[in-house]
């Protein structure tokens, strides 16, 4: 089954005044030049779900910019899912421009996991080239994103092991009852295990989704996970790693009140990416190499999305094609068709996409025009 964006509708959102935009297929293509708004569309879309969008931006920064433009922003969606009609609306309030609020059928959701739960996206944007070489934190967002796409509340575990670690480390420098220590390194041994093995076994499940050729003919790659935890959950079960965190958290006190951070946690581990057919990591990779390897990783990502939640995922590809050749292009046509997933894909120029199955539009100072 496919889940597909029916209509979009955009309020003080970035470049857009106001705009109601109706798909004219499952895969739609956006052209026009630089700064004509392509990304901001594929941004909208992405905030149908949970998180900061597939910029990252702060929630105040989504704001239309002008003499007559409002504090706040909203993006509202109708969608076609298995269970038929359903609709997502977010943005912001007067007076809280960090806070944002979904909602979901008209109604306010109990939690942002309803929202995960009845729509997932990927993504694939230019920034994200730097993958390979960019910061373990990098490589960890990207990680968690994938995670989040199927374990909605994955998110919850890691803001909660944020938030006690960021608690301990400000008692540690006050020198604080060891009984109030003692319960937040509870928290964080707690939480950290559950994150960790989260994205243990989301890697288990991607490798394994992509060896059995869901991204091919893109370059397959080995996915591992560098990290403490996770090395003694694959030898021990998962309370008796917990029980060792607390016991390492206590033991590590003064060490880590001397570096002002915790020394132990999820926030130490990275995502490592080899090229299987070489043994070779992706960073050694030429640049038109990792882009194939990125692309086949999150089409190998919506594969798994659509086989374990029995419906695709939105799959917005922001400027995919380039570093790509001939051959990759129509690899990656071929796969949007047969992954039968709704695409929002994006480019200067139409001619590339030439032999796509899609709807192509112009966009042009806030205007979508078919062409």
């Amino acid at each position: 089954m496919t889940t597909h964006l029916t209509r979009l509708t955009l309020t003080d959102f970035r470049s857009y005044p106001a705009l109601r935009f109706t798909p004219a297929a499952r895969i739609c293509v956006f052209t026009g030049p630089n700064g004509a708004g392509k990304t901001n569309l594929l941004e909208a879309a992405s905030l149908l779900v949970p998180g900061r969008g597939l910029r990252g931006a702060k929630f105040s920064e989504l704001a239309r910019r002008g003499p007559d433009a409002s504090a706040t922003w909203a993006v509202a969606a109708q969608l076609s899912g298995p269970g038929g009609l359903f609709e997502i609306g977010t943005g912001t309030v007067e007076g809280a421009p960090e806070r944002r609020i979904f909602i979901l059928d008209g109604a306010k959701p109990r939690s942002q996991s309803e929202i995960a739960e009845r729509l997932a996206a990927v993504w694939l944007t230019p920034q994200m080239d730097r993958l390979f070489t960019d910061s373990t934190s990098g490589r960890r967002k990207f990680l968690d994103r994938l995670v989040i796409a199927l374990e909605p509340h994955h998110a919850r575990e890691i803001a909660a092991f944020e938030a006690a670690a960021a608690q301990r480390n400000r008692l540690l420098a006050e020198n604080p009852d060891p009984l109030w220590l003692d319960g937040l390194e509870d928290s964080c041994a707690r939480h950290a295990v559950a994150a960790t093995a989260a994205r243990a076994a989301l890697i288990a499940q991607l490798n394994a989704t992509l060896s059995s050729g869901a991204a091919a003919p893109f370059p397959l790659v080995w996915l591992g996970l560098s990290c403490a935890i996770a090395e003694k959950l694959r030898a021990a079960p998962a309370v008796e790693v917990e029980d060792a965190l607390r016991a390492a958290y206590k033991s590590a006190r003064a060490q880590d009140t001397a570096q002002r951070g915790a020394s132990l946690g999820p926030q130490k581990a990275d995502l490592l990416i080899t090229d299987a057919a070489t043994a070779r990591p992706a960073a050694l990779s030429s640049t038109g190499q990792q882009k194939s390897m990125l692309i086949g990783i999150v089409l190998g990502h919506a594969a798994l999305i659509a086989a374990t939640r029995g419906t695709a995922p939105l799959l917005l590809l922001d400027e995919p094609l380039v570093h790509l050749d001939a051959a990759h292009r129509a690899a990656l046509f071929a796969a949007l068709v047969s992954l039968n997933v709704a695409a929002w894909v994006t480019g200067t120029d139409i001619e590339p996409f030439a032999g796509l199955q899609a709807a192509c539009y112009r966009v042009h100072e806030g205007v979508i025009a078919p062409l």
